[in-house]
Order: structure tokens, then sequence, then C-alpha cells
């Protein structure tokens, strides 16, 4: 895993109750500690029956603390607590969670809980029962009203063998959740953000569609850098299988007509549009309506009759001269020759902010590759010519720029 520049150098408390989900906590600081946070590792006296101190300290390379009565530092909660820039509890018992919403202090994890002056997440791990009582329903909601936030639980099966509401959230999923609340008061904080990701289908029959070679990955590394950077943002992904950023609101679509009506749906109200999809130029002016077969046509083969889609930056730019929304659009264009020309041209007609041309010849900056290599133009010419780099490197880039013209106006700051 590669460091994640909200985590990178964070404190993060995780605290750690006694559940058989303890194993899954153990992957979890070792998550967080690959994405560059300081994990400190507090781990209550149930909590160490199940797994060994040593087995965080061995993946985070910190101290576990256990002790609330260790004399070698009397006011540890007091330190812990204030040096922390998020607290994570995962798994929370019922136990604790009732400690936590009565303000008990029993123990060096809810003391120090109490001394902390930073955002609290908890990752309810108990039975199904348990999770559904009044009483921890009830504990939740006090904590919940006091800025709390909830990481679960998920629905499975426990380790009493029973199904139900109760499990602890996978760790990839509360890696999400972290960087969430340490995106707050981000350089987009308060902004409205619309990405578009990934190819489009065009059908050609009930079997075969018309597409291209985009997989989406530059899409949802815009998406992740955007909510990182404390944005709220709706993701119209077309079919990808890149795993969705953890937060983003996301609206599935396969054809061009679909991508059009979500676009102009969405970005009413927007702050900002990244159109990144690659989206078909063309259609099929008929689709049939059974498969088409070898044997329907000539020995030749067969003509199929193209029309042009929608051009969705042309629609959102008639929105947009009535409305006002979105307030900034980026739009990208991929190229394989005078990508410069194409793109500037292409920002001029459609009434763009920004464009980012990637040239997709260009070895390392293609499709299906982690790797791009932007030139970022504006009306007045170029803005930044960013060099290969990961695709999320240039999402924040791109990023970076559309916050500067939000920000400056000051009229609409968040």
């Amino acid at each position: 895993m590669q460091p994640i520049r909200v985590l990178k150098g964070k404190r993060i408390l995780l605290g750690i109750t006694g559940s058989i989900a303890c194993y899954k906590a153990v992957d979890l600081a070792s998550k967080l500690t690959q994405a560059g946070a300081e994990v400190d590792v507090i781990l209550t006296e149930s909590a160490v029956r199940f797994v060994s101190p040593l087995s965080f300290r061995s993946v985070t390379g910190r101290p576990a603390y256990t002790d609330l009565w260790d004399l070698s530092d009397h006011v540890r909660h007091v330190g812990l607590g204030e040096t922390a820039d998020l607290m994570l509890i995962a798994p929370a018992t019922a136990n604790t969670i009732a400690k936590l919403a009565a303000g008990m202090a029993d123990n060096l994890l809810t003391v120090t809980a109490l001394a902390a002056r930073c955002p609290l997440i908890l990752a309810p791990a108990m039975d199904g029962g348990m999770w559904d009582h009044p009483a921890t329903q009830a504990n939740v909601q006090v904590l919940q009203n006091r800025g709390v936030m909830l990481a679960g639980p998920a629905a499975g099966r426990m380790a009493s063998g029973l199904e139900g509401m109760g499990r602890m959230v996978e760790p990839q999923e509360l890696l999400g959740h972290a960087r969430l609340a340490l995106s707050r008061g981000g350089p987009m904080a308060g902004r409205s953000v619309v990405v578009t990701a990934g190819p489009t289908r065009e059908p050609i029959d009930p079997v075969r569609f018309l597409t291209n070679r985009s997989t989406g990955k530059q899409g949802i590394a815009v998406a992740q850098a955007a909510l990182d950077a404390g944005a709220s943002v709706t993701l119209i992904a077309g079919p990808i299988c890149e795993e969705i950023p953890f937060g983003a609101d996301v609206v599935r679509v396969e054809t061009v007509e679909e991508m059009a009506q979500a676009v102009l749906t969405n970005v009413e109200a927007a702050d900002a549009l990244f159109m990144v999809a690659a989206v078909a130029d063309f259609r099929p002016v008929t689709v049939a309506e059974r498969k088409i077969k070898k044997s329907d046509n000539s020995e030749e083969g067969m003509e199929l009759s193209l029309m042009k889609t929608t051009d969705i930056l042309m629609a959102v730019k008639e929105q947009r001269q009535s409305s006002r929304f979105p307030r900034v659009v980026l739009g990208f264009a991929a190229e394989t020759h005078n990508a410069a020309d194409y793109g500037h041209e292409k920002l001029l007609r459609k009434g763009l902010d920004f464009i980012a041309i990637n040239d997709v010849t260009v070895e390392g900056a293609g499709f299906a590759v982690d790797t791009n290599r932007v030139l970022l133009l504006g009306p007045n010419g170029v803005i930044e010519e960013i060099p290969l780099r990961s695709k999320s490197a240039v999402a924040e880039r791109l990023i970076h720029h559309v916050a500067e013209v939000l920000n400056a106006d000051k009229g609409h700051t968040a």
C-alpha cells in the first residue's frame, strides 16, 4: 500500500476491546501504518485475552498500551488523547459503548476517550441480539448525538453461529472511514463535486456493444482526491471494475444517454464537474432485438450504421448558461496526435474552465495503467504540465487547481 496524503503523519489512536473481531484490528493497524499514519494502540484487559500487544507493536513499530496504572507515565491518557488527530475503537463491544455513553473512565481506553479532543469513530462488534437490544441502541444514539461517528456494524455470521447485524466491518472499509474523517476541513470542504469515470457501452444487440479501453482508473482517482479534499462527491460510473472510493455517492450508468441524464441532474447545484469518463462518440442507429447471427449476413460481413451520441459537455454548457451551475467544469481529452491543439479547441468550444489533455499513445499515460501524464489548459493557455506520475498524484493536482478557483470566488466560499 502506498502512503495516503490525508493519513500521512497523522496520529491515530486505535482502541481494541474484547471481541473475537480483534484479529481484524491487527490488519487495520497494519493498513493505517502502511498508509503513513502513526498508530498508537490501546487494548483493554479483555482484548489482551484475544490478541497480544506484541502483535500490534510488530505492525505499527510503536508501543501498545494496556495499563491505566503504569506509573512510568502518570498522565499517559492526557498525552495520547490531546495529541491524537483521530480516535478509532475497533472492535467496540456493547460494554465499551455503554461505558462511553455513561462517561465512565475505568480503564486506559475509556479515560483516554474522555481526554481526547479529536473525532471518534466506533466500529461495533457484538452478537445480533446485543446490537438490537434497546439499551445498546439508546447508548449508540447518545454517542451519535455527541458527534461520535459509527462505522457499521455489518450483517453476517457471528462467532455464535447465528446470522444477524453485529459483525465488525472490514479493515479496508474502516480505512475509508478514517480517511473521510480526516478530510474534514480540507480545501474543498462544503463543496459539491460530480465526477464521471469509465467507458460507456452502446448496444448492438442483446449480447454485443461498442465501447473503448477506459478502465475508470483516472476518474476513480479524481473522486478519491476530491473526497480527501473534503468535498461531497457524486461519482457517475460507467461499467468499471475499479474499487469505488468510500464515501462517494455512486450513480451507475451504461450508455451515453444514461450518463448525460445523470450528469445534467446532478450538476444542477454542483460546485464542480470533472468529466473524466471516456464517452462514446457514436452509437448504432438501430439495436437488434435478437443476437445477430453470422448466417443472417453475407459472406463479406455486415454493415453497421452509426450516429453521433449526445455531447454531454455541450449539454452542460447550455444548462450552465441559465443556471450558472456547475461553477467550474474540467473536461478530459484523450488524444493520439496534435493533443494540445485539439484540447484547446475543445476547451473553447465547450466553454470549459479547464481541460486535462493526455496523449494515450505515450507509454504509461494511456488506459489500464496506474500512471498518467497530463497537460492542463485554461482559456488563457497552459496551467500546468504534469509529468508522468501516479493517477492519484495527477488527480490531486487537478483538485488543487479547481479548489483554487472556487475559493478565490469570495461570493461562493464554503
